[in-house]
C-alpha cells in the first residue's frame, strides 16, 4: 500500500472517540486498583509488619513512583508518537501499561521473598507509569486532531471521561471482591483479580486501536514534511515556557482528584472510621458527579474557551480547599457524599477542557511530546506526594492544612492559567 494512500484514510467519529475513550477507561482503571491495593492491601501484604502508618507511607511512596516515570513515557512515547504516528504509538503505551498491571497481580508477597517483594512490586508501578505517560497525550491527539471546527473541547473530553469510568470499574471490582469474599479470601487471592482482570480489557483497547488510521493533522505534517528529529529536544530549547505554564495549569487538578481519592479514601477508613465498603460506595457516588461535570465543562469551553473554563473552576477549588476540614469532617454519611460530590464535580470542570488546553500550546510537529511533557510533570508535582504529603499534614497539624494545600496549589494554577496567552 502506497503512502499516499495510507495517508487519504480517514477514522469516523465514532471510531476516534470510542478508540480515544476505550484506551484511557483501560488505563486509568489500571492505574486505579493499583491506588486502590496502595491502601487496602499493600501495606499489610508486600512491606514489614509492625508500624502500620509507616507500612501506609511506605506503599504511597510506590505509588508516587509512576508519576516519575510518566514524564520518562511522555518522551519516549512522545518522540515515536510525533515521529512515526499517533496509532502504533498508542497501541505500545497499552501495551506497556497493561504487561505491567497483569504482573503485579502475579508477584508473591514480602512473607514469601522478603524485601524483593516491594521492589518488584516498585518496577512493575514504574512500567505503569511509562505506559500512561506515553497513553494520555496520545489519546487526547487522537481526539482533538481528529474534531471538527467548533468541537474540540468536546472531542478532547471523550479521553478525559476514562478517568472516572475506569475509577468506577476499578472501585466497583475491588467492592465487589470484599463483599463476596472473606478477608482472609481477599488478601489471599482475591486482590490480585482485578489486576489479572486487566488482560481481558487490554485486547479489547488493542483490537479497537488498531483498525485506526491517522489523524488530519499528523497527516499534514508528514505531507509538508514538518516532523523534527528530536521532539524532545525542540520542545526543551523552543517551548521550555510553554512547558512551565502547562506544568502549573495542570497542578491543582492533580491536587484535588489524589486527595478526594487516595486521601480521603485512607482518612476516611481511619480517622473517620468507616468502614472499607461503605466508603468504597461514598466514593463511587461522588466520581458520578466527576463523569457528569466532564461533558458540562466541554460545553462551556467550546463556548467560551478552555482557558476561561479552567480559571472559573481553579477558583472554585480554592475557595473548597478553604472549606476542606469542615467539610470532610462531617459527622454523617449524607455530609460526607456532598464533600465528595462537591471536590469531584470540581475535578470534572477542570479536567474536562485540560487535554485540549495543553494540546493547543503545541504545534503539531511536538505537540504529543509538549503535551504530554506538561501533564505528566504536573503529576510529578501536584499528584506523586499528595497523598503522602496530605496524610502528613493532617497527622500534624490537623485536616484544615489539607485544604490550604489544595488552595495553594490552586493559586498556583491559577496563575499559570493568566500566563496562558503569553505563552501562546
Amino acid at each position: 500500500m502506497s503512502q499516499s494512500h495510507a495517508l487519504s484514510k480517514t477514522n469516523s467519529p465514532a471510531q476516534v472517540l470510542f478508540a480515544s475513550l476505550i484506551g484511557t477507561t483501560i488505563e486509568f482503571f489500571d492505574f486505579y486498583i493499583y491506588a486502590t491495593a496502595a491502601v487496602l492491601v499493600f501495606p499489610k501484604l508486600f512491606f514489614p509488619a509492625g508500624d502500620a502508618t509507616s507500612a501506609t507511607l511506605q506503599s504511597l511512596a510506590t505509588f508516587a513512583l509512576a508519576f516519575f516515570a510518566r514524564p520518562i513515557g511522555s518522551a519516549v512515547f512522545g518522540h515515536f508518537g510525533d515521529r512515526i504516528g499517533r496509532k502504533a504509538t498508542l497501541v505500545a503505551a497499552l501495551l506497556t501499561m497493561g504487561i505491567s498491571t497483569v504482573i503485579i497481580g502475579l508477584l508473591p508477597t514480602y512473607a514469601s521473598i522478603g524485601v524483593l517483594a516491594p521492589l518488584l512490586l516498585a518496577l512493575c508501578r514504574f512500567g505503569q507509569g511509562l505506559g500512561l505517560g506515553g497513553e494520555w497525550g496520545g489519546a487526547v491527539l487522537l481526539a482533538t486532531e481528529n474534531a471538527p471546527a467548533g468541537k474540540r473541547a468536546w472531542y478532547g473530553m471523550f479521553p478525559q471521561l476514562g478517568a472516572p469510568i475506569g475509577f468506577l470499574c476499578s472501585t466497583g471490582l475491588f467492592l465487589l471482591l470484599t463483599q463476596s469474599l472473606t478477608e482472609a479470601q481477599f488478601f489471599d487471592f482475591g486482590w490480585r483479580i482485578p489486576f489479572l482482570a486487566s488482560s481481558l480489557l487490554v485486547l479489547v483497547g488493542l483490537y479497537v486501536r488498531l483498525t485506526l488510521h491517522e489523524t488530519p493533522a499528523f497527516k499534514k505534517a508528514i505531507e509538508n514534511n514538518e516532523r523534527v528529529k528530536l521532539p524532545i529536544g525542540t520542545v526543551l530549547s523552543q517551548h521550555g515556557g510553554k512547558v512551565l505554564v502547562g506544568t502549573f495549569a495542570a497542578l491543582a487538578t492533580f491536587v484535588l482528584f489524589y486527595l478526594m481519592t487516595v486521601f480521603a479514601l485512607s482518612w476516611g477508613t481511619s480517622a473517620l472510621h468507616y468502614t472499607r465498603k461503605d466508603f468504597l460506595i461514598l466514593q463511587m457516588g461522588g466520581v458520578l458527579f466527576f463523569g457528569l461535570a466532564i461533558p458540562v465543562s466541554a460545553l462551556l469551553a467550546d463556548r467560551f474557551s478552555s482557558r476561561t473554563m479552567l480559571i472559573a473552576a481553579t477558583i472554585a477549588i480554592i475557595v473548597f480547599g478553604l472549606c476542606f476540614a469542615p467539610l470532610f469532617t462531617a459527622s454523617s454519611s449524607f455530609e460526607v457524599l456532598a464533600f465528595l460530590a462537591i471536590g469531584l464535580s470540581l475535578m470534572g470542570l477542570t479536567y474536562g477542557p485540560l487535554g485540549t488546553a495543553l494540546s493547543e500550546l503545541f504545534p503539531t510537529a511536538v505537540r504529543y511530546t509538549g503535551a504530554s511533557l506538561a501533564f505528566n510533570l504536573a503529576g510529578i508535582v501536584g499528584a506523586s506526594l499528595a497523598p503522602y504529603i496530605a496524610t502528613w499534614l493532617a497527622g500534624h497539624y490537623g485536616l484544615a492544612y489539607v485544604g490550604y494545600y489544595l488552595a495553594a496549589a490552586g493559586v498556583l494554577t491559577l496563575a499559570a492559567l493568566l500566563m496562558i496567552k503569553k505563552a501562546d
